[in-house]
């Protein structure tokens, strides 16, 4: 069992560094999870650590599923057969830019809702939830033959909030649920980061990328009786939509780590494996100045290996370093991941959005707008449609609080789209209030024509990620309202459509290029190697393999392809792209070639 004694870890009472790599089960699919495990053991290491993503498991509440990639107990049953310790971060929160932090979306049904604190109605949620995880987690503790090691404390608290009282809860709901390992807070280098996320008697952890020293010397200055461990090592960086793709040098990484084992500190790689945010997982960042940030679908990270788990020339260059530091002979290495081309896919039938909403969505009525969260909907488009009667004089049209992109119409015909990605935010605000000012090129509100009799106005909202982190992370989906100059609109059919299953959708030849559209194709294939689906030509949307999500494109980049795992093929395949924005061709192509920017 992980012991701290005289500020040094201990394994059944012989010295023991942790040398972790990060994988999350729920960003790769079930078939790989044993080859990049064993490429974390044979690369040096001897644990693995996790997050646990809340939100998965619980899509709706009191309905739990740990079933296929979200099966985290095969995950740590894989880990323990080939020889690696595991580290689990239960959350409740994660961040992980992941969508709302790994909190599920219902929480926000609740107006007053208040997350991460002594808020009654979010600690039942919370209780129930570790109830069912942790009951599932005990078995696989060390204590019980299983490989878990250590457990976290909530997460990175002190960047958030400073609620003693909710930590020790979280702490006490842990331990209460049956958990004996060593239990820790992770949170970021500062004073006031260590001060607002830690506990006195939990042993702390900090998150960081370099200059280790700086880092373990500002932990000096509080009371911690273990060793100094890296909980969070960022070997890379994650990417924004519209932003660059991150990467990091081998060297510096390897000289990192070499200050780690120098020092006799432990050490958690994030991320070993980055994987994929498949479907509509990926979360967003908002931050004063910069606004909303959502994340892209390849979590990449510039880890040790790829998103489709190559090997990297740091992974190489850390391999070397940790065996010979320990004095092990390096492991035979498993076959780098096949890939394959399958060149271009027609995509030749079609299904108008608007005209499926019955076949794919739910019809509701409600007086005033309604948030995605507040009909149980966690992720996908909502539309929403309203009538005017009567003569009306040509006037501003406001769409309030867009999250994240709206499409506006009228009898059916688009009139004016909002992209809350080119807003950026002014002053200090909260996002229930938030000041937005556009930017050079941004057009004025929405000025509608004059118009008489009965006109219909609808919204198409397409969503992103829910903000993961910072005190934005109230990010309710949808709109708020729509005016007309000073008059409130009333009145709304919506349907919601989280897009998680197609079966139902109806095709025709009459859709117009430049509505919301299905289009499917098929192709053959008698690999079942990895590969890639490029959009050349597409605007903004998600990809299907047969019935998969496979995650969100953009032609904004810097992400310009998406990863197809080969365990998703079958001999004949059907592929579905979801468009918005209108399109060149009815074309993609399939190669063995990423493009993450």
């Amino acid at each position: 069992m992980l012991e701290i004694k005289n500020k040094k870890f201990y394994m059944d009472s012989k010295p023991f560094d942790i040398y972790s790599g990060a994988m999350h089960y729920f960003r790769t699919v079930p078939e790989y999870w044993e080859d990049r495990l064993t490429k974390l053991k044979a690369a040096g290491f001897n644990t693995v650590e996790t997050y646990v993503c809340w939100n998965l498991h619980e899509k709706k509440p009191g309905e739990f599923d740990f079933s296929g990639i979200l099966d985290i107990e095969k995950y740590l049953e894989i880990a323990q057969k080939v020889g690696l310790y595991a580290i689990v971060r239960p959350g409740p929160y994660i961040c992980a830019e992941w969508d709302f932090g790994g909190l599920p979306a219902w929480l926000l049904k609740d107006k007053n809702m208040q997350i991460r604190c002594m808020y009654p109605d979010y600690l039942k949620c919370v209780e129930r939830f570790y109830k069912e995880l942790l009951a599932r987690l005990v078995p696989h503790l060390e204590s019980h033959g299983g490989n878990i090691i250590a457990m976290q404390v909530e997460n990175e608290y002190g960047s958030y909030g400073n609620d003693k009282d909710y930590l020790r809860y979280v702490e006490k709901l842990t331990r209460d649920c049956g958990v004996d390992c060593l239990l820790f807070t992770s949170d970021g280098n500062t004073n006031n980061m260590i001060s607002g996320g830690s506990l006195p008697d939990i042993y702390k952890v900090l998150n960081f990328g370099s200059r280790s020293r700086t880092a373990f010397n500002v932990l000096k200055g509080f009371e911690n009786d273990g060793p100094n461990m890296c909980g969070e090592f960022w070997c890379g960086w994650f990417d924004h939509w519209r932003d660059k793709h991150h990467t990091r040098n081998s060297l510096e990484i390897v000289n990192e780590i070499k200050g780690f084992i120098d020092n006799g500190a432990s050490f958690n790689m994030y991320m070993f494996h980055g994987g994929t945010n498949f479907g509509f997982t990926a979360g967003a960042n908002h931050n004063q100045g910069h606004g909303y940030e959502p994340t892209v679908t390849s979590y990449d990270y510039c880890a040790m290996l790829t998103e489709w788990g190559d090997y990297t020339p740091a992974y190489h260059a850390v391999r070397k370093l940790l065996c010979e530091k320990q004095g092990i002979e390096p492991p035979e290495l498993p076959e780098s991941p096949k890939l394959q081309s399958i060149g271009k896919v027609e995509l030749t039938e079609t299904a108008s959005l608007f005209e499926n909403l019955d076949n794919i969505g739910e019809k509701h009525h409600v007086p005033v707008p309604e948030g995605m969260e507040y009909f149980g909907q966690n992720f996908g488009l909502i539309y929403y449609e309203t009538t005017l009667k009567g003569k009306y004089n040509a006037s501003p049209m406001y769409v309030k609080n867009v999250h994240d992109f709206a499409d506006v119409y009228f009898d059916g015909e688009k009139k004016t789209s909002i992209d809350r990605t080119l807003y950026t935010v002014e002053g200090k605000t909260t996002l229930k209030d938030v000041i937005f000012k556009k930017k050079k090129g941004e057009s004025s509100p929405f000025l509608m024509p004059a118009l008489s009799g009965e006109r219909k106005i609808g919204v198409l909202v397409d969503t992103m990620g829910r903000v993961n982190y910072g005190e934005n992370m109230l990010d309710r989906k949808g709109i708020s309202d729509i005016y007309l100059g000073i008059q409130r609109l009333m009145n709304y059919d919506v349907w919601t459509l989280p897009l998680d299953n197609l079966d139902k959708l109806k095709y025709s030849s009459s859709v117009k290029k430049d509505e919301p559209v299905f289009l499917k194709g098929s192709f053959k294939t008698d690999s079942k190697a990895d590969c890639f689906v490029h959009l050349d030509g597409f605007n903004r949307g998600c990809v299907y393999i047969n019935g998969f999500n496979l995650g969100r494109f953009w032609k904004v980049g810097p992400q310009k392809s998406l990863y197809i795992p080969g365990t998703l093929l079958k001999d004949e395949n059907e592929i579905i792209v979801f468009n918005i924005g209108g399109y060149s061709k009815p074309t993609v192509s399939i190669t063995d070639k990423h493009n993450l920017g």
